[in-house]
């Protein structure tokens, strides 16, 4: 059994009702949702969530609320490793045996059902126990800087004052759109930063994380413009014998 988990609390400070807040048309949530059921991968879409009008939402669109989040479960403090955890022994217990488990974000607009089919190929080819989406920084991180106490700058890493830009080591940051895990890597906590996960590696522009107002202003005004670019790709006509080519 291949089991979605997307975790929706109610209590966001920052950006308050922020799972089910209107993004681009409709409550965010339900992208990840309508991902998660397009990519036609999973035998359950489970939402996680201490909020009934979430409840509601999400089973507007198709996903399944089977019960509400315990109270300890859904404060501040508690990591998504817990509450998937949590999701995945109720299944367990519930439904049945699970094999993979992938944990889905509430607020990851730009998911697209194509790289969750990925992410789970590439789990099954690389035999490894998680695989989770990354993107590249912008600008190396060697080059990074810091405000000083005097309220001047420094360099994090001042030996790399001088050394050119090609010359420095990429450098990826997690994506927060969704993780693929065996059931085991689950129960067991193993960690996706380590070598039993691997990487999907997805384009900048298809990766932008919401905590912030700004980063949801953002976010929108991207999101417009990649559904712009995808219906203008649509309208071309491509020739049948150039397709696969």
């Amino acid at each position: 059994m291949k089991v979605a988990i997307i975790p929706a609390r109610g209590g966001s400070k920052r950006i308050p009702r922020k799972n089910i807040r209107e993004f681009c048309g409709k409550p965010i949530l339900v992208r990840s949702i309508e991902a998660a059921i397009e990519s036609n991968l999973f035998d359950h879409i489970i939402v996680s969530t201490d909020d009934d009008e979430i409840a509601v939402i999400a089973r507007e669109y198709g996903a399944e609320v089977p019960f509400i989040r315990p109270t300890e479960l859904s404060d501040d403090y508690v990591g998504t490793g817990a509450v998937v955890k949590h999701t995945v022994e109720w299944t367990l217990k519930n439904l049945g045996k699970v094999e993979f488990a992938c944990t889905i974000y509430a607020t990851a607009p730009f998911i697209k059902s194509a790289d969750l089919v990925k992410g789970l190929e590439l789990l099954l080819h690389a035999g490894r126990q998680i695989a989770f989406t990354v993107t590249s920084f912008p600008f190396p991180i060697q080059r990074a800087i810091k405000l000083t106490e005097s309220g001047g700058v420094a360099m994090f890493q001042p030996e790399h004052l001088m050394t050119r830009s090609q010359d420095l080591e990429s450098a990826y940051h997690d994506a927060g759109q969704f993780y693929w895990a065996r059931t085991e890597a689950v129960i067991n906590e193993i960690p996706a930063f380590s070598d039993a996960a691997i990487p999907l590696i997805l384009p900048r522009y298809q990766v932008q994380d919401i905590d912030t107002e700004e980063d949801w202003q953002r976010a929108e005004l991207m999101f417009e413009a990649w559904c712009e670019l995808d219906q203008s790709i649509s309208l071309i006509d491509v020739p049948h014998n150039t397709i696969g080519e």
